[in-house]
């Protein structure tokens, strides 16, 4: 079994791919809009000009796959009661990934040492989504 988060951008799914192909070096596998879809969705769940917005989106992050999508790109997202967890080999990739990471969001525990880690961080980026940053002992 595998286990992939599926994230929703209520309209920011191509931005946020963007920055995580720019901060992470994610690589987009898969890219469907609304308007690829062999029938039209039902009357009213979508804004009108949602056919250019993503369905569904399949992001490469290292060894892991995240999904992503616009939802129905009617209100803001809304990421709560979860964190995305990556584990890194070194501190200085740690503290490199977060300071770009975080760019238009907020460290929630600063980047430091603690008895499970060399080196720890939690943020929130510009879409709200929470990352905890951690190199292992």
């Amino acid at each position: 079994m595998m286990v992939q988060p599926y994230l929703f951008f209520d309209g920011r799914a191509d931005e946020a791919a963007s920055f995580y192909q720019a901060v992470l070096g994610a690589e987009v596998l898969e890219r469907m809009t609304f308007g690829d879809a062999p029938d039209p969705p039902p009357p009213g769940m979508l804004p009108p000009g949602s056919e250019g917005k993503v369905m569904h989106m399949t992001l490469k992050l290292g060894d892991s796959l995240v999904h992503l999508s616009d939802g129905g790109c009617g209100s803001a997202a809304a990421f709560q009661g979860f964190q995305l967890a990556v584990t890194l080999e070194d501190p200085a990739t740690l503290d490199r990934i977060a300071d770009r990471l975080v760019d238009g969001g907020q460290v929630t525990m600063p980047a430091g040492e603690n008895f499970f880690a060399r080196r720890f961080v939690m943020l929130n980026d510009r879409f709200g989504v929470a990352w905890a940053l951690i190199v292992p002992r």
